[in-house]
């Protein structure tokens, strides 16, 4: 017992004085590994943030480079619309050019025409008095005949002075027997004054109306469903009503011939080829 005692203590001892150099050796080799440990890890670490941030760099070009192709595919698709869009608009402009011009070359036919057909009118009645006159406004035919030559002041009744005139407008009805024809009286504005029958205006400017359709229809052939009565009072005046001269110009009865439009082009057509023939 006491050999073991003794050989633990020396076993002891010995192991205690080897033990502290190699731990001194250790512990200095230990720490040396632990730095490089330590230096190691920060540069994994920066290498890692590196990574993750050059990582991010690229899938930001690469989205930024898909935007970049997509915006060119765009932009091709874009400048082709563009370019159709521009050929269309100039067709466009070409075909309204076209039409402004095809109209302008048309008025300057009908305002030609209007005054051939309204002196052909004039010329085919013998119709030159300056208290009737004759114009054609959208296709329309108006004659205009002062009151004085179909009526005394307040009357509805025809004189005879009256027929004559008529006779000529009826030979322009009865040319064109599928036209139909207004006749339209007309008053100043001195308010209608008498007894019987008529009571205002209204009544005169109708009745005035009627009696020349009995006139066209009863001794001058005109056929009655050619004709439409219309009265319009004082209400469409030509002038202001302010002196005699001026009333009187109001106080008319105007025949308006409506011819359909195919009818009416055809008109034109005839008495433009007339013209070209002189």
């Amino acid at each position: 017992m006491k050999k073991i005692v003794v050989a633990l203590s020396v076993l002891t001892l010995l192991t205690s004085c080897v033990s502290k150099k190699k731990y001194q050796d250790l512990e200095a080799r230990n720490k040396e590994t632990q730095d490089l440990l330590n230096s190691a890890t920060v540069k994994l670490n920066s290498c890692l943030e590196e990574k993750a941030g050059l990582t991010a760099r690229v899938e930001g070009l690469r989205d930024h480079n898909e935007t970049l192709m997509t915006t060119s595919k765009n932009l091709t698709m874009l400048t082709s619309k563009g370019a159709e869009n521009l050929e269309k608009s100039l067709e466009s402009l070409k075909e309204k050019d076209l039409r402004i011009t095809r109209l302008q070359d048309a008025m300057t036919r009908k305002d030609s025409v209007t005054l051939a057909l309204v002196s052909s009118l004039k010329s085919s009645v013998g119709i030159s008095d300056p208290d009737i006159e004759i114009n054609v406004e959208k296709g329309v035919v108006f004659i205009s005949i002062a009151d004085k030559l179909l009526f005394k002041s307040g009357s509805y009744d025809v004189t005879d002075k009256a027929k004559g005139v008529l006779a000529k407008v009826a030979k322009v009805v009865n040319d064109k027997p599928d036209f139909e024809c207004m006749v339209e009286g007309h008053t100043d504005s001195v308010p209608y004054v008498g007894s019987g029958v008529l009571l205002d205006n209204w009544d005169l400017s109708v009745k005035r109306s009627t009696s020349i359709i009995r006139v066209l229809t009863n001794q001058l052939g005109v056929k009655p469903e050619q004709l439409i009565a219309a009265g319009r009072s004082s209400y469409i005046p030509l002038v202001s009503n302010d002196t005699a001269e001026n009333r009187a110009r109001n106080r008319r009865t105007r025949i308006v011939i409506l011819p359909k439009i195919d009818q009416f082009y055809d008109m034109i057509e005839k008495e433009m080829k007339k013209q070209q023939g002189k």
